[in-house]
């Protein structure tokens, strides 16, 4: 009987071998954006004002995204002097055990002034979400399966609500909305873009981060993005306003089995947060 997960597996690692010898496994900085993505926040705390949320999605760890890219990734972040990190899922594909340490040590290096946070993505419930979950505990970073993570200063109060894996069926909404306090604005992490449609309808959150599509991939100039899939046919790459909630889609860092990009390079997005005029 075939067993379509290990020929993955052994895809993955025969390519990722064959990049390493021809060197192609390296990081460049000149292979990815930096996207500026500035936010309103109704009601917004002052203390607030101009606070940096650094989003990296789809990071696919053992397919284009190498140990070497990986370090530069985290080198990359590391600049851009985030407040917080957020990790919008698939954090592996096919391979895990023998990746797990050096995943473990970069995301170890992440350097925000408020931590890091993550959900998981469709192939992080494939191979073992509770492994994963330990994997990236290990590296200091809190995953949030249906949960909240509310930020303090002075009193204020910033929610980062996290939702569990859609396309897994792991996702409940209900048990976020029992754990957000009534007050203070919140955003939500959601690995699948198309999740806004019901995260919005509860008029909460001013905000999702999502990745899951990895922007198409493929984006033809004047067309716009050709790849369309479960949960990101109706949100597939950059900003949406959906109700009065914004959703942004990043193109992610990694790729799974096609590593391949046209128009569509490896994206990290920085949110800063402004106060909504009149508010």
């Amino acid at each position: 009987m075939f067993d379509s997960f290990a020929w993955h597996a052994g895809t993955q690692r025969t390519l990722s071998s064959i990049m390493a010898r021809l060197g192609r496994d390296r990081f460049s900085r000149d292979d990815f954006i930096i996207t500026p993505l500035a936010v309103e926040v109704k009601d917004l705390d002052p203390v607030f004002g101009g606070y940096r949320i650094l989003q990296v999605t789809d990071i696919h760890f053992g397919h284009w995204i190498s140990t070497k890219r990986l370090n530069g990734l985290v080198d990359l972040i590391n600049e851009q002097d985030p407040d917080l990190v957020v990790n919008t899922g698939d954090f592996v594909s096919y391979v895990m055990e023998e990746l797990a340490q050096d995943l473990t040590d970069g995301m170890a290096r992440i350097r925000s002034k408020d931590g890091s946070l993550a959900v998981l993505g469709n192939h992080d419930h494939w191979m073992d979400p509770d492994r994963v979950t330990e994997i990236l505990s290990a590296g200091n970073v809190t995953v949030l399966r249906n949960d909240v993570y509310t930020v303090n200063k002075d009193g204020a109060e910033l929610h980062i609500a996290g939702v569990d894996d859609i396309s897994a069926a792991a996702d409940r909404l209900d048990l976020v909305l029992e754990k957000l306090p009534a007050t203070g604005p919140a955003l939500m992490l959601a690995h699948e873009p198309d999740f806004a449609d019901e995260t919005a309808a509860v008029g909460r959150f001013f905000l999702q981060l999502s990745g899951h599509s990895h922007g198409s991939q493929i984006v033809p100039p004047l067309i716009g993005p050709v790849l369309r899939g479960n949960h990101f046919k109706n949100y597939p790459k950059g900003r949406y306003q959906v109700g009065d909630m914004v959703q942004y889609t990043s193109n992610g860092v990694g790729t799974h089995a096609m590593r391949l990009r046209v128009n569509c390079p490896p994206e990290i997005v920085v949110v800063t947060l402004k106060a909504a005029e009149g508010s």
